[in-house]
């Protein structure tokens, strides 16, 4: 059976302000082979960066020590808070087989003597994203650089920087607000979730909706990889049982009579048909719902016990929480109307929903609903802690047996 180590990507603050994280998240889902298990913004502080720009000075691995003192340089310019402000950066927790070299080869050379722009292919995040520009007189004396994402290359690098990320994020706040807006009367904040059809397998599709919700000019200021559980399903969607019932039972219940009257040759009486209404009509209904609920955690919620209502689901979203001015509005444009084939073109619903239910995203629509949403999806607790924790804690006991 194959190894499953843990390993983890930043996206950095240049990259997410350029709103190029759904490219990059595109470029990792299509081409690894590793499962994405854990997504948090944080907001470096100057010691941080310190620490992380000495650790990876110290267990560079490759290249040349003079690619290594750039990058050192680079942390310690990028990670830092300039001007008071702490910036934005991405933590991504892949598992699965060898994810270091695997992600090392996605992201691409950090550092490269000879750049040649006719050479690059674009085949990299590097290639694309990336800059490293020199002095025309003094190819030593590097001008500009920006590696867009880092990632270890070694498993004891990985360790330790688990290590030293978990113990900075442990208590951090998962929602960044690190702006201050002229107006902040003005701004919202609204909540999207990539819904699990997105998740089956490898696709760019979660990386091309960020893409396509980048847009809008709003900032993502917090991201979870998330299992909804029954219990969260249930309250999250409560609202939409009652709308369902109302709205499907009369729709059912003149199909159901259609369907009798026909199999049995008779007219029903219209008291008949109205107490389809409320038994055929309103169990169709009820269904309806529970199919929703399945959907979002892989289990319908009248086959599942009571001792695992409260358990993570068994499919996997990814939450973000946008953040500018009119946020609702300006996002629920882009996603398009519940029905995907009344979607406008370009829409994400149009682009890749294939009915109601299976529409790809949602997004909340008011403010009031996002603070609501928001609370029941937790986003103050994030699993990435845990999931290094566990993960140094294992490994420690292993190496101590």
């Amino acid at each position: 059976m194959p190894k499953e180590e843990l390993s983890y990507l930043l996206v950095t603050p240049y990259t997410i302000a350029k709103s190029r994280t759904g490219g990059v998240l595109s470029r990792l889902l299509s081409r690894l082979d590793l499962e994405l298990v854990g997504a948090q913004m944080f907001a470096p502080t100057a010691e941080f960066a310190r620490e992380y720009a000495e650790s990876v000075l110290s267990a560079y691995e490759g290249d040349s020590r003079k690619g290594a003192l750039v990058l050192q340089k680079y942390i310690l310019n990028a990670f830092s808070p300039s001007g008071g402000r702490r910036h934005r950066v991405l933590l991504l927790l892949f598992k699965g087989e060898n994810p270091y070299e695997k992600l090392s080869s996605v992201a691409g050379p950090l550092y490269k003597d000879d750049v040649n722009i006719e050479l690059l292919t674009g085949e990299t995040i590097r290639d694309t994203y990336a800059d490293f520009v020199t002095s025309a007189d003094d190819p030593e004396k590097v001008l500009y650089y920006e590696p867009a994402v880092l990632t270890p290359r070694s498993p004891i690098t990985a360790m330790h920087h688990l290590n030293m990320i978990s113990e900075f994020i442990k208590d951090e706040d998962t929602v960044i607000a690190n702006m201050a807006y002229p107006d902040p009367q003005e701004i919202e904040r609204t909540l999207v979730i990539i819904k699990p059809d997105n998740w089956q397998f490898a696709s760019s599709k979660p990386g091309t909706i960020i893409d396509m919700f980048s847009r809008t000019g709003l900032r993502i200021i917090s991201t979870k990889i998330h299992q909804m559980s029954v219990a969260q399903a249930l309250e999250f969607y409560g609202s939409v049982k009652d709308i369902l019932i109302s709205k499907l039972s009369p729709m059912f219940a003149r199909r159901a009579r259609k369907m009798l009257e026909k199999e049995f040759g008779i007219d029903f009486a219209d008291k008949t048909g109205d107490s389809l209404v409320n038994t055929v009509g309103r169990e169709l209904s009820i269904d309806q719902f529970y199919q929703i609920i399945e959907f979002m955690t892989g289990c319908r919620p009248d086959q599942c016990p009571v001792e695992d209502l409260e358990k993570p689901g068994k499919v996997k979203s990814m939450v973000l929480i946008y953040e500018g001015e009119n946020a609702v509005n300006k996002i629920r444009e882009v996603l398009g109307p519940t029905d995907p084939t009344k979607a406008p073109g370009g829409t994400v619903r149009r682009e890749f929903g294939q009915n109601v239910m299976i529409n790809t995203a949602h997004a909340s629509d008011s403010p009031e609903s996002a603070v609501r949403e928001m609370k029941i999806i937790g986003i103050q607790h994030n699993n990435c802690y845990e999931l290094m924790k566990q993960y140094l804690d294992k490994h420690s006991l292993l190496d101590k047996a």
